[in-house]
């Protein structure tokens, strides 16, 4: 992610914190806003959907009617919005449970439990299987997006800090920089007021004042204290590929001649998209933080410090940081007659998501 929220984003939190408030005036204003700001009429009543177990089914039935005398209305001035795609069918033997219990391990980075849902299990069950093993699994939208709608429900509820302070730090676990909700918390305060949003600043201070003793702004952690910079400097901004690039990279050329090699440096979260080595292939050295190489159709492999990867000429893969680290690689491209690369689609988030 940069360190903005992009336009679609920033239109998801009007939608949700007016369908979590029931302002049906302010809400259609804020729908047509997300509509015309390139959100799906998918994805938004995905939002509309998801907020019942934030907030309840009245409002987000209210937010549904609301969306469906929105959509009618700019039908009649001849605005004619993308229905986006649609929720990818879970397997027959889908287990909601088991599912939803990794998805919540991996949102939260680790297992939740606690005297609470000792004394009321059936509430645990409930947020594992339905909220985490239906509704997040639905990849309408990605969970960087479902978590900025809560968070933009929660805050303005109120009574529910403790809540908020965690869907922050789920936040930041998702991938989304301080900055970020810095600048989430100014947007709660243009539509919804100082009070809210000085509420919400108090709760994300504390949030990461909170986990700054284990790892810094962007999630790395502390005792690791790498910030891209290994044996070789992370050099400038990768302007050259960044259109090849999910996130911030650094690039830094050591050799030209005879042997192409460069360090690469990969901020939290970033990773490159598919792509082929024709001819010769390429040779990975890990020199700093955790990342991830696949290749196509095999499992993702975990990256540290001294690892190699062997990247046979033809074969699709993608490497990059994981979600909580800097990362850091030399990429020595092998020699071959007519060698070149072929870029391929992004990564997708919800499977990147999925990696711990």
């Amino acid at each position: 992610m940069s360190n903005h929220l992009n336009v679609k984003q920033q239109a998801v939190v009007p939608i949700a914190a007016f369908t979590a408030t029931g302002q049906p005036d302010k809400l259609e204003a804020a729908l047509n806003a997300g509509l015309d700001a390139g959100l799906t009429l998918n994805e938004v009543k995905e939002i509309l959907q998801q907020l019942y177990a934030y907030c309840g089914f009245p409002r987000s039935l209210n937010g549904l009617s609301c969306l469906m005398s929105v959509v009618e209305d700019r039908k009649e001035k001849g605005i004619v919005d993308p229905e986006g795609k649609s929720a990818t069918p879970q397997p027959a033997d889908w287990n909601s449970l088991l599912a939803g219990s990794q998805t919540q391990t991996q949102l939260v980075g680790q297992p939740v439990s606690g005297p609470l849902f000792d004394f009321a299990p059936a509430i645990d069950t409930w947020l594992k299987a339905h909220l985490f093993g239906d509704i997040f699994q639905r990849d309408v939208l990605d969970w960087p997006t479902r978590e900025l709608a809560t968070v933009s429900a929660l805050a303005v509820l109120g009574g529910a800090n403790s809540q908020l302070k965690s869907h922050f730090a789920i936040s930041l676990n998702v991938g989304f920089r301080p900055e970020q909700l810095i600048e989430f918390i100014t947007l709660l305060e243009q539509h919804c007021g100082a009070e809210i949003a000085e509420n919400a600043r108090a709760v994300l201070d504390e949030c990461i004042s909170g986990t700054q003793s284990a790892k810094t702004p962007t999630g790395v952690m502390m005792n690791e204290q790498f910030d891209g910079n290994s044996v070789f400097p992370r050099g400038e901004k990768n302007e050259a590929y960044a259109k090849y690039f999910t996130g911030t990279s650094y690039l830094t050329m050591l050799s030209m001649e005879g042997v192409v090699i460069g360090n690469v440096a990969f901020e939290p979260g970033c990773r490159n998209f598919w792509h082929i080595h024709h001819q010769g292939g390429q040779i990975l050295l890990v020199t700093g933080g955790r990342g991830w190489y696949q290749a196509w159709n095999q499992p993702a492999r975990e990256l540290k410090t001294g690892d190699v990867v062997h990247i046979p000429a033809g074969m699709k893969h993608w490497h990059g940081a994981a979600r909580d680290s800097w990362f850091a690689h030399i990429a020595v491209e092998i020699p071959a007659a007519g060698a070149s690369n072929e870029w391929l689609e992004p990564v997708a988030d919800a499977e990147y998501n999925l990696l711990p």
